[in-house]
């Protein structure tokens, strides 16, 4: 059952709770850093306007996140939800005259795009500094909400994990043939080619599209529909995200699908969802106690712990039981603010035959 809007805060606070407790009995946890946003001093007084949020975050995911926020700040905040893309595509039309405040994407590409066009702020220091900067700007443009990372999703009543490939490349070989499902026209799936490109080179990134289309690779509209594939057995893995799959778990805890995950491979990207400061903004000091807010404790938990799409927590010290810790997945080192040339991308998979 999906978290009521309004009930997540209590449900994010029990489990904050419940892992305290744990730590007074001994268990082995991290310390967590205190709240960058607990201080009074720091916060940003309530707005007489206010702030304007453009999300490609869906509102039942992060409606009530937003809620919470004006509750505990007396910030008030708009929001206009959108697909990334396009309400990214609005800010540059807009220029220097846009009304948005923040930025909140579903992808780093899209705030990659807005970051070489010079639209976002820098953010504080005490924001950088929660998150690592595999999962943020470089150049302290943008950060990281949450993460997800690229996975084998397997039928387990037809393999074990040991023989699932450990590498992506691998399913572009012969034994593979009409064995996997991916999803070209999805986004997800364009972003990884793109850090695929960008980190093996065009001609590595065009041989292995090649041998995916050579080896009859069964293509489905969404993650989604991968994940429904390879429990009825129409391939036995498919090429998606990792939070798919908790989507059916909740549903059925005996679901025959498994995630494997691939440790410093491309294959195991990991992207994010993230969030950026207008440079043009008027409000920019209530806009960076939004940005903490969605580092906070509470919000990190409630994403990692909480919703039944856990997403990996990318505040240090907060991690999701569920999941494996990012340092565990040992995720390749790629630049997320240069995964904007989706042009290049949408080119590569028209020239190979994987898009019409």
């Amino acid at each position: 059952m999906r978290t009521p809007r309004r009930s997540w805060r209590a449900a994010a606070a029990t489990v904050s709770a419940l892992a305290l407790l744990a730590t007074a009995c001994g268990a082995d946890a991290a310390d967590a850093p205190d709240d960058a946003d607990e201080s009074a001093d720091d916060a940003a007084a309530p707005t007489d306007e206010p702030l304007t949020v453009y999300s490609g975050r869906n509102e039942e995911l992060v409606g009530s996140v937003f809620d919470d926020f004006t509750q505990e700040t007396g910030i008030e905040v708009e929001v206009r939800y959108g697909d990334t893309a396009e309400l990214a595509a609005t800010i540059t039309e807009e220029g220097d005259a846009s009304p948005a405040d923040v930025y909140f994407a579903q992808d780093a590409g899209a705030l990659g795009a807005l970051e070489a066009q010079d639209r976002l702020a820098t953010l504080p220091d005490d924001v950088l500094e929660q998150v690592d900067e595999l999962f943020r700007s470089r150049d302290g443009n943008w950060t990281g909400t949450t993460g997800r990372v690229r996975v084998l999703a397997y039928n387990t009543d037809e393999l074990d994990e040991t023989e699932v490939p450990d590498s992506v490349f691998d399913l572009a070989e012969p034994e593979w043939e009409g064995r996997v499902g991916w999803a070209p026209t999805n986004g997800s799936f364009q972003a990884f080619v793109t850090a695929l490109r960008l980190e093996e080179g065009e001609q590595v990134a065009r041989d292995w599209l090649e041998g995916m289309v050579d080896n009859g690779a069964l293509e489905f509209e969404n993650n989604t529909a991968i994940v429904e594939g390879v429990s009825r057995g129409e391939v036995e893995v498919g090429i998606t995200n990792h939070y798919y799959l908790f989507r059916f778990l909740a549903e059925d805890p005996d679901f025959n699908v498994d995630n494997k995950y691939l440790p410093g491979d491309i294959g195991g990207l990991v992207n994010i969802a993230g969030v950026g400061v207008l440079g043009t903004s008027e409000q920019q000091e209530a806009a960076f106690e939004l940005v903490r807010y969605l580092l906070s404790e509470d919000v990190q938990t409630y994403f990692g712990q909480v919703t039944d799409a856990l997403e990996f927590p990318v505040r240090d010290g907060v991690e999701s039981p569920e999941l494996p810790t990012l340092d565990e997945i040992d995720p390749p080192d790629v630049d997320l603010s240069n995964l904007e040339d989706l042009q290049g991308t949408l080119e590569l998979l028209r020239e190979v035959g994987a898009l019409a």
